[in-house]
């Protein structure tokens, strides 16, 4: 046998043309199977972060919520303090010198 034998050149040719056609196919896969897995972990954080933020909006809401109720008391406190203010004095007035008969 030859090395220049037409059949021999063939038969290498094919054997490394199918090697290489493997090799491709394999390394498309595992990227095609990165990428997904890059997809999904994308997929998952903005779930996560989608979860972060409806936890953010809700304790907003209920901050708002306090701050309320703590303005509503502060109102209501100035307004008795107010209203102690204006109302007249109830006791007597003081004694002034009085002349006692004894």
């Amino acid at each position: 046998m030859r090395l220049s034998d037409p059949s021999l050149v063939m038969l290498g040719m094919s054997s490394f043309a199918a090697f290489a056609y493997t090799i491709r196919t394999i390394a498309n896969a595992v990227v095609k199977h990165r990428e997904q897995d890059r997809r999904i972990a994308e997929v998952n954080s903005a779930s996560v972060s989608d979860d972060r933020l409806a936890r953010l909006e809700s304790a907003v809401e209920s901050i708002a919520i306090e701050v309320e109720r703590i303005s509503e008391g502060q109102r209501f406190t100035t307004r008795l303090l107010t209203e102690q203010k204006q109302q007249p004095s109830l006791s007597l007035p003081r004694p002034g010198k009085f002349d006692t008969p004894h």
